[in-house]
């Protein structure tokens, strides 16, 4: 899909999309067009009762007067609360009536259209961005699609006169191809992404600049990375550690790490998960797909910071080879892990990928993702990827990057209690806690491979990394959730 911006009168043909506000505030060109379609929008406008209620349509097909296909308003609710989010998501509302047509182009119709407080340029830059999250489409695999089904718009126009728009949606265009590979990684099946097809899609970023380093079982094992490796040896997919650095920063400048699960399948091993919903678990590399799709990001838009994505990528079978109820591993770290339940793997995955990173980079931050745990899920739903951390400012700075990018984060309880939770009969611990605080115990797990002094947090995005349903800017399927977390905590922190 392209996006391009223009401040040429709108065009005769095609759709135009008006945004209207609940209070009165619409854009120049709805005027324009009620002037010269003799009232035809106020008229519409009337008798539907339309509102201008934040994210409520009105299509007003082909009115006389004009020789456009459609004008669409779209109401983006009241003036005084619209926030750059809400840009976003107007676009991406745009986007999906325009898909609904049979038109190859449309124009959002902005000169005008202003909000106090807000800057034109980014508010047009971000409807853009939103109106392109919205196109996303993993269709690769259908090859009977009828031909009505397949979207016509290949262009969208923002018609606006702030000569910034433009420049400001370049850097998010780059976010925007880290979120779409993201959303790639997620929906691709596991038969076609596994450890080392996943590794060679994160090679392809060394063409932005980034340093690719994999490595395999062989090298894994003599870093004594018992944990990880213990997770994919009933697989005949070798497992696979994949570092990613991008040095846009000040050289010598430790760097921010970001470190990913990547169980690119989990059966949950031999304590088999349930077969409903079991295809679902291709999705359970979403940690190592942000973290991918955040690096893409960075280096695409050339961050000016040093940053470091690591992912481990092994996939979860259960076989004649595969890791019992009861085993005991030593992880790089030196520390002993009872196994009490094998589907509670990819905290056993991050332990060796966590210490890896400190010992390889030594980071002054480290950020791990993961679709760690249902438990999170029943407490935060759909809504929030819960955040563990004993460090406030890095909790306040994820949080904040977090309300800024829409990816949004609620903090979740760490305590000594869970960390007691954890203690092992026969070993230094063991890899789950119990019934209760199931996130918490493994946040809690997590942070027993984390040095003295390391700033840290964990972030759960089991709820987050799959839509079920549409939103404004990302249809159903895979979301791309944190690759704007990432990259706004970067800009936000450390490119000032």
């Amino acid at each position: 899909m392209q996006i391009t911006f223009s401040a040429a009168a709108l065009p005769k043909t095609g759709a135009i999309v008006i945004p209207v506000f609940e209070d009165g505030g619409k854009p120049k060109a709805y005027d324009d067009l009620d002037k010269i379609t003799d009232g035809a929008l106020e008229r519409a406008v009337k008798a539907a009762g339309f509102k201008a209620k934040k994210g409520k349509t009105l299509e007003i097909v082909a009115p006389s007067g004009i020789n456009n296909s459609r004008i669409i308003l779209i109401g983006a609710g009241p003036s005084k609360t619209f926030s750059l989010l809400d840009a976003e998501a107007l676009g991406g509302n745009a986007s999906a009536k325009l898909l609904g047509g049979s038109d190859k182009a449309g124009v959002i119709a902005l000169t005008g259209f202003a909000v106090k407080g807000v800057d034109a340029g980014e508010m047009a830059a971000r409807i853009g961005h939103g109106a392109r999250m919205k196109t996303y489409r993993f269709d690769k695999y259908r090859t009977k699609e009828e031909k009505d089904d397949k979207p016509s718009l290949t262009k969208v126009t923002i018609s606006t006169t702030a000569t910034s728009a433009k420049t400001q949606y370049t850097a998010l265009d780059k976010i925007g191809d880290g979120v779409f590979l993201t959303r790639d990684l997620v929906s691709e099946p596991a038969n076609i992404l596994f450890p080392e097809s996943f590794a060679k899609r994160c090679q392809e970023l060394s063409k932005l600049g980034v340093k690719v380093k994999v490595l395999g079982e062989a090298e894994m094992s003599k870093l004594g990375m018992g944990s990880l490796l213990g997770v994919g040896q009933g697989s005949r997919r070798e497992s696979k550690l994949v570092a990613m650095e991008w040095n846009g920063g000040k050289k010598g400048d430790a760097p921010i790490a970001f470190v990913g699960k990547g169980v690119t399948f989990d059966t949950g091993g031999i304590s088999l998960k349930p077969a409903p919903g079991m295809e679902d678990m291709k999705w359970d590399m979403g940690g190592a797909g942000a973290v991918t799709g955040a690096m893409a990001a960075i280096a695409g838009r050339k961050a000016k910071a040093n940053v470091i994505g690591v992912v481990g990528l092994v996939e979860n079978m259960p076989d004649g080879n595969a890791q019992r109820p009861g085993d005991v591993v030593t992880s790089m770290s030196g520390q002993t892990i009872e196994v009490l339940n094998t589907d509670a793997e990819g905290r056993l995955v991050l332990a060796d990928a966590l210490w890896w990173t400190q010992e390889t980079y030594k980071p002054k931050a480290v950020i791990d993702l993961a679709t760690l745990t249902g438990a999170i899920i029943v407490s935060l739903a759909h809504e929030f990827a819960g955040i563990f951390t004993k460090d406030d400012k890095l909790a306040q700075q994820l949080q904040t990057a977090g309300e800024t990018s829409g990816d949004k984060l609620w903090r979740m309880p760490l305590t000594q209690a869970h960390d007691d939770m954890i203690k092992s009969d026969i070993a230094d611990m063991q890899n789950i806690g119990g019934k209760g605080a199931g996130s918490s115990t493994a946040a809690a797990f997590l942070g027993r491979f984390v040095k003295d002094g390391v700033s840290w947090a964990h972030l759960d995005i089991a709820g987050m990394a799959w839509n079920t349903k549409d939103k404004p800017t990302c249809p159903k399927g895979g979301s791309g959730y944190g690759v704007r977390l990432l990259d706004e905590y970067v800009r936000a922190n450390y490119e000032k």
